[in-house]
């Protein structure tokens, strides 16, 4: 039996364990940011066994795996879901240091009671303990949900997502959670994508329209906006390789999306002043709407192309990118301002080097129709964390208003993850506690948690307006 996971974790001196005792342990969940499947929160789920939960579409343990010289077949081959589990007990002593480590034990006792360690000995006992719970309601998807004190999720979705099950869940008053779709417009906009003809096809069948222009393709999208905005939908995400502004006339882009159509080449050049085009234009609907846009920034995807070809994406290949481009990021967000049509924005960098520079960048566009209008992003994917947390925090509370931050959010594809927020918010209360034992702020108790409160809940909620 081991007291690893105690009431204290993380919480390293009396101010943080106030804080999150008695200010933040209680609060809700916003999970404004998730890759979890709607369809599976309908169906209310059960899961045949902790491996199909915990490791089905989770690279970041993938990744641990492999690190530790297991073969592929293990990890997401044909091996049996006892012998991949076995695997992943085999790389946990030597994951100290890792919040995988962290995370995984916070699941095993928040959600299954379990207190050992997993390791290659205790590995049989928890798994079978595990899969007997897995069968009951309580750890059904939408059970571990309320046990979470999940209040909203945001899930990720394509324009052409037709929502029926956003639509089911909020139709069944059993289930009290609001699980709401952000608007993931990603397809429509790299044009480079070998796939995005193909894509435009599948766009003109969702939108019920034919799409030969870019004006017929922003008629479709503006469609797509307002149907996912009818079904409750307040936030859109962006995923770019590097910041870019390449301005040109509409009739330049047209000249470029005829091109790309027809099946001819486009330089660099081109591919940029695209994507610019629909960003602004992307910037000026949320805007419209009240809408959220999120931008993750800095990542390079699929860099193993022998295993991009077995496997495909979102399999444990990306990495962090370096060429922020603050300048290109700065002059897409001014194309914005200037008309008065910045929509709220989240900036996050998968580079951690970038978190003074975004916040400098965002400073200068914040607007006093919203409090916190520009947002440096959580730590993500790679960032988060401990350190990674404690490094943004730092940042935005030295270049910003850490109070006005609107705190974390799972990105995760596992509905285990919940845990992370409650790691994020020990993180914070410590982080704040620390600065008050050091006397670095004022020992004022009611002042520092509503601080911890508003960051771990209260943010989210008034900034997102859900």
């Amino acid at each position: 039996m081991s007291n690893f996971i105690n009431e204290n974790f993380m919480l390293q001196n009396q101010i943080a364990k106030t804080l999150y005792f008695d200010y933040v342990k209680d609060l809700p969940i916003i999970d404004y940011h998730c890759h979890i499947s709607p369809k599976e929160i309908a169906a209310n789920k059960k899961y045949k066994d902790i491996t199909e939960i915990w490791l089905g579409g989770d690279h970041y343990k993938w990744r641990a795996i492999r690190a530790n010289g297991v073969e592929e077949k293990y990890i997401t081959g044909d091996a049996s879901a006892k012998e991949k589990f076995m695997k992943w007990a085999e790389t946990m002593p030597y994951l100290l240091g890792n919040p995988l480590y962290h995370w995984t034990h916070l699941e095993l006792k928040r959600y299954f009671g379990i207190d050992e360690i997993l390791s290659p000995e205790t590995a049989e006992e928890i798994y079978e303990k595990c899969n007997k719970l897995l069968a009951t309601d309580e750890l059904s998807v939408r059970g571990i949900i309320k046990s979470s004190n999940v209040e909203v999720i945001c899930t990720t979705d394509d324009p052409i997502d037709n929502l029926e099950y956003h639509k089911a869940i909020k139709e069944d008053k059993s289930f009290t959670v609001k699980v709401i779709p952000a608007f993931r417009p990603d397809k429509a906009v790299n044009i480079n994508d070998e796939n995005f003809t193909s894509y435009i096809k599948s766009l003109e069948k969702a939108s019920y329209q034919k799409i030969s222009s870019v004006a017929e393709l922003k008629e479709a999208l503006e469609s797509r906006i307002e149907y996912f905005h009818e079904n409750d939908c307040r936030v859109s995400d962006h995923a770019l390789e590097c910041a870019i502004y390449a301005p040109a006339s509409e009739s330049t882009i047209e000249e470029i999306f005829s091109k790309v159509l027809n099946g001819r080449e486009v330089t660099q050049c081109e591919i940029d002043q695209y994507k610019t085009h629909m960003l602004v234009f992307f910037g000026r609907e949320y805007s419209k709407r009240g809408w959220v846009m999120q931008l993750h920034l800095n990542s390079i995807r699929n860099l193993n192309t022998r295993m991009y070809q077995n496997l495909g994406p979102d399999t444990g290949y990306d990495a962090a990118g370096d060429p922020l481009h603050a300048k290109g990021l700065a002059a897409l967000l001014n194309a914005l301002e200037i008309t008065g049509e910045l929509p709220k924005t989240i900036l996050y960098s998968l580079n951690p080097y970038d978190n003074e520079v975004l916040a400098t960048v965002m400073g200068c566009f914040q607007g006093s129709e919203t409090p916190g209008k520009m947002q440096l992003g959580s730590a993500w994917w790679h960032n988060d964390t401990k350190e990674g947390m404690v490094n943004q925090m730092t940042a935005l509370a030295n270049l910003g208003l850490l109070r006005r931050f609107v705190g974390m959010l799972t990105d995760s594809r596992s509905f285990l993850s919940y845990t992370r927020h409650e790691y994020f918010r020990r993180i914070v209360c410590n982080l704040v506690g620390q600065w008050a034992e050091d006397g670095e702020v004022p020992l004022d108790m009611q002042l520092l948690g509503s601080m911890v409160q508003e960051i771990c809940y209260y943010n989210a909620k008034n900034y997102f307006e859900f």
